[in-house]
């Protein structure tokens, strides 16, 4: 969820984003991260409050005109509602939030009896809430002894005029199991085109003592010939993402002309080629990886090297398949001259 929300608003040029995290949460964090150039993340606070009055301490020395304090359990903010908010603050307010109609019939359980809570003039409030940064800081820091649930009411407190925008049904807060399922369900309807692209190379063997498939170091008699450390499986399945996005072969990204690529890990280029779709507001869904060789034997590294896929591209182990098979003693691999793998890669864009 959170990377969701960082990618989202990432996309705005010259964008300063600063996460807070719990105490004990910086591995965990990177994990989830990698891939993006971010400030390092605050450590938060015992409440919501603390954690957002620390976060823009630490951005205080930029200085930056607006701010927008956002929760991480609302991963499905779209671009739209960031623009309106961003938008009123433009036009002059001095905070924007984004409000939401009460459609349900709310009661309250009053002295023992069922009251029914007229619903005229109820809203219900979503973030992000935007603020002229220096005015919420200022806020919070004259405000820190109150409790507040949010950053409009300190707002409130410290009389800023306040301008709604129109919040989204969509950007909900995920709380419970049922929310997860529901926000799952909103994503891939989101995310409504469905792409498939395939990869496919070759390397010769060359002298050496291992061999470098799908992210794992396997041993052989033989190492393999390339630029980088030719591993075939990661450049079949890397130019497999690239054609989900027409985003052209591994050649064009990373030139065997370029010495900064001699001998580099293949993982960069996968990396790189997940991270175009992410880009694009995609999300890979699944991958699949046949080699094609008579020797080293796959069948003893095959997991090593779906988790290490996994982690490279950042999506569960059970969206990876690697398979492999022989020519039967057939063509160049057959004759144990090098391998082949091809790939498939499937991705849900907007």
């Amino acid at each position: 969820m959170i990377r969701l929300a960082v990618e989202l608003f990432g996309r705005w040029p010259d964008a300063l984003v600063q996460v807070m995290i719990g105490a004990g949460q910086e591995q965990l964090y990177g994990e989830v991260m990698a891939g993006l150039t971010l400030r390092p993340p605050g450590t938060g606070g015992s409440t919501r409050q603390e954690s957002v009055h620390r976060g823009l301490e630490l951005l205080a020395s930029a200085s930056p005109d607006f701010v927008l304090i956002h929760d991480a359990a609302r991963p499905l903010a779209s671009r739209r509602l960031i623009e309106a908010v961003i938008g009123a603050l433009d036009a002059g307010a001095e905070a924007a939030v984004p409000l939401l109609p009460v459609a349900d019939t709310l009661r309250k359980f009053n002295n023992g009896e069922w009251i029914t809570v007229p619903r005229a003039g109820l809203l219900r409030a979503q973030t992000p809430q935007g603020f002229r940064f220096a005015d919420i800081l200022k806020a919070h820091r004259d405000h820190a002894e109150e409790d507040v649930t949010d950053d409009m009411a300190l707002a409130e407190l410290a009389g800023m005029k306040i301008v709604a925008v129109p919040g989204e049904e969509t950007n909900m807060k995920v709380t419970t199991a049922e929310d997860f399922a529901t926000a799952e369900l909103l994503l891939s309807a989101h995310l409504g085109e469905v792409r498939t692209g395939s990869g496919f190379d070759v390397h010769r063997f060359t002298a050496g003592d291992h061999i470098w498939l799908c992210g794992v170091k396997v041993p052989h008699d033989h190492g393999l010939e390339g630029h980088s450390d030719a591993d075939a499986g990661l450049h079949a399945l890397t130019d497999a993402i690239l054609g989900t996005i027409g985003a052209g072969d591994i050649g064009q990204h990373f030139p065997p002309a370029d010495k900064r690529w001699r001998g580099a890990a293949s993982s960069i280029f996968l990396e790189r080629a997940a991270e175009l779709v992410r880009e694009r507001g995609g999300s890979i869904v699944h991958c699949d990886v046949t080699i094609i060789c008579e020797r080293p034997k796959v069948g003893p590294y095959r997991e090593a090297m779906r988790d290490r896929i996994a982690e490279i591209l950042h999506i569960d182990a059970a969206r990876v398949s690697v398979k492999a098979t022989t020519t039967e003693g057939m063509g160049f691999t057959g004759r144990r001259e090098g391998i082949a793998a091809q790939a498939i890669a499937t991705v849900r864009l907007p």
